[in-house]
């Protein structure tokens, strides 16, 4: 059995490397400070695909889940946008705190939720997996209707990207 899924942040010097080649990419800061991803979807010769989550808007409980978005817990909680899923290796992120203690408000809320999402995620996990894997396989094949393939990360130029950024450098 697969183990659970988890929170990460990725590095934002590798998510605005990636952002060069393909615009779908995720902001990671800014606005969307350490925008949190869930991981590990699936490997991929050697990679690792997260997908980042959204947390819970009035318009997510009026979408319908499709091929390339999940709705958590029926949009309560949020989404998870399978089409902006890219490539990382364990060099490229670090785990979410999610035992975290603080004072902020705001931030007690946002880890709340996460655990919320994580939870949900867990439960439905074989869900998850499947339709990221099923979005992959059929981008790569070019058997996706074009409106989804238009919005999805180009998977396979950033895989490209990924390991080119990932190349140990020579001491």
């Amino acid at each position: 059995m697969r183990p659970n899924f988890k929170i990460v942040k990725l590095d934002v010097k590798y998510c605005n490397y990636l952002r060069r080649y393909d615009y779908r990419v995720s902001y990671n800061a800014g606005i969307k400070d350490l925008r949190p991803f869930i991981g590990v979807l699936f490997k991929v010769n050697k990679l690792e695909y997260f997908a980042p989550l959204s947390s819970p808007k009035p318009k997510h409980k009026l979408l319908t889940n499709t091929l390339d978005l999940i709705k958590i817990d029926n949009g309560n909680l949020g989404v998870v946008n399978l089409n902006n899923m890219i490539p990382v290796t364990s060099n490229n992120y670090a785990p979410f705190d999610l035992d975290k203690k603080t004072s902020n408000k705001e931030e007690n809320f946002r880890i709340q939720l996460l655990k919320n999402q994580l939870y949900w995620l867990n439960l439905n996990r074989k869900q998850v997996l499947t339709k990221s894997q099923v979005l992959y396989n059929r981008y790569k094949e070019n058997r996706l209707p074009k409106n989804v393939r238009n919005r999805c990360c180009n998977f396979i130029l950033l895989e490209e990207k990924c390991k080119e950024y990932n190349i140990p450098v020579a001491v």
